[in-house]
């Protein structure tokens, strides 16, 4: 006997957006909440040429293995290269990943509002990295008005990596390609930002206009 997901039918428990990268931990959270009936559609943030067309590739690949457990998904493909030019012209360092983590969240929103999805998914675990501190997810939380729905928060890496390899992400989620979050990285990231300090630094940027472009120039490819 081959145990199954002990999930529901997609689409009885409404919809929800995934921020979903390359790496092993988000596709694990979208098929967490996938699992539980939730709708699943998709973003991914790339900064090419920074980042390459077989990033891209690797994440639609993704995009297909959560498919087969949650049925069609809608991958948004946002170009982040701009915006993350202009963050490491004109922000201090420290904060670049906290304020692109904070920008995903509002271009996210307005992609998930679009399409009625009825709150944000991601892969993070408090103390991963420098983004994942509870003062970190605080000053991201800030960032949207939607719920963030974080599956994995309170796993460790051997646990995630497990479901990974049970739902057969995990050797796609390994493949040596970066995603914007490899990027632009300070050498030594805040890791108990201030919320304050983060809105006061975002005011060197274009925000409205930088979100705008980038969300006009999203690539929606439709898995099925």
């Amino acid at each position: 006997i081959i145990p199954g997901a002990k999930g529901l039918p997609t689409g009885t428990g409404g919809k929800a957006t995934l921020l979903l990268s390359g790496g092993i931990d988000s596709p694990v959270a979208g098929w967490m909440i996938g699992k539980r009936g939730v709708k699943l559609e998709a973003v991914y943030f790339h900064s090419y040429p920074y980042t390459s067309e077989r990033a891209k590739d690797k994440v639609i690949k993704l995009a297909e293995i959560l498919s087969q457990y949650c049925m069609s998904i809608d991958l948004h493909i946002v170009p982040f290269t701009d915006i993350q030019l202009q963050m490491n012209e004109k922000c201090p360092h420290e904060y670049l990943t906290i304020i692109m983590r904070r920008y995903m969240m509002k271009i996210a929103q307005r992609i998930a509002e679009k399409s009625g999805s009825l709150g944000l998914i991601t892969g993070e675990a408090i103390g991963q990295v420098a983004s994942q501190t509870l003062e970190s997810m605080l000053v991201t939380n800030h960032a949207t008005t939607l719920p963030v729905y974080r599956p994995l928060v309170g796993m460790d890496k051997n646990e995630v990596v497990k479901i990974a390899k049970r739902i057969n992400t995990y050797e796609t989620s390994i493949l040596p390609y970066e995603d914007c979050c490899t990027i632009f990285v300070a050498k030594h990231p805040v890791t108990r930002p201030s919320l304050d300090r983060a809105i006061e630094y975002e005011k060197a940027l274009d925000e409205e206009n930088l979100i705008k472009e980038a969300i006009e120039k999203t690539e929606v490819v439709k898995i099925l």
